[in-house]
């Protein structure tokens, strides 16, 4: 997909801080100084148009929500909808979720959605994916130790893959659905792809995990430097 470029975007970003966080390593391991009082924590990372994070927010008042979208030309139609929608328990980073353990402290996260992320299905793309081992132990660093990931795309491929990266990592899975329209999950909310793809007749992949070994704590620590 081609992004349009916005020249504007950058400006108009920094503009509502009180949505869009400047700086969010100075929330680190407090994020609850960011909002109005304290909550769980859920992250969306790639929330591209914001459509899935709103209208979680909207529907879970009594959660935090924080998306995260590397282009500012993108995140700035999340910006619209979260201003529309009237919400104060959003907020949203023009930041890249490679920086994640940046922005989070060991434990501080709840939940953590991955929405149909880039798939790079070529061979040396691999640790680009979202779901390879480092990015996985990233996860693990800062959810707590009930902390899930819940994962949608429409790439079977992508989903394939998940499956065995999360395996190995030993995470243990449920809810896992190959057709998520046909599954009977109730509560589900659609991002923009997925209604796209729904109306086609495309399969959603979709699956829960949890962190079943130890927390990676020094070793994460370690690895990193």
């Amino acid at each position: 997909m081609r992004l349009r470029h916005k020249p504007w975007a950058r400006e108009t970003l920094a503009a509502h801080p009180d949505i869009v966080v400047a700086q969010p390593e100075r929330y680190r391991g407090k994020w609850h100084m960011a909002f109005d009082k304290s909550q769980p924590l859920y992250v969306e990372v790639g929330t591209g148009k914001g459509k899935f994070l709103t209208e979680m927010a909207q529907k879970y008042p009594d959660i935090h929500f924080i998306g995260i979208e590397k282009y500012e030309s993108v995140l700035l139609t999340a910006l619209e909808r979260v201003k529309k929608a009237g919400i104060s328990n959003v907020r949203l980073l023009a930041q890249d979720v490679a920086k994640l353990d940046h922005f989070f402290a060991e434990d501080e996260l709840d939940r953590l959605f991955i929405n149909f992320t880039d798939p790079w299905p070529k061979n040396r793309h691999e640790r680009r994916r979202l779901t390879y081992q480092s990015f996985l132990m990233q996860y693990q660093y800062v959810l707590n130790p009930d902390g899930e990931v819940h994962f949608k795309t429409d790439n079977r491929g992508l989903f394939e893959y998940s499956l065995q990266s999360m395996s190995t990592y030993g995470m243990a899975f449920h809810d896992v659905s190959l057709d998520l329209h046909k599954s009977g999950l109730e509560g589900n909310v659609m991002t923009e792809y997925e209604e796209r793809f729904v109306q086609k007749g495309l399969p959603i992949y979709r699956l829960e995990a949890r962190f079943t070994r130890g927390k990676v704590g020094a070793l994460y620590k370690d690895y990193k430097n």
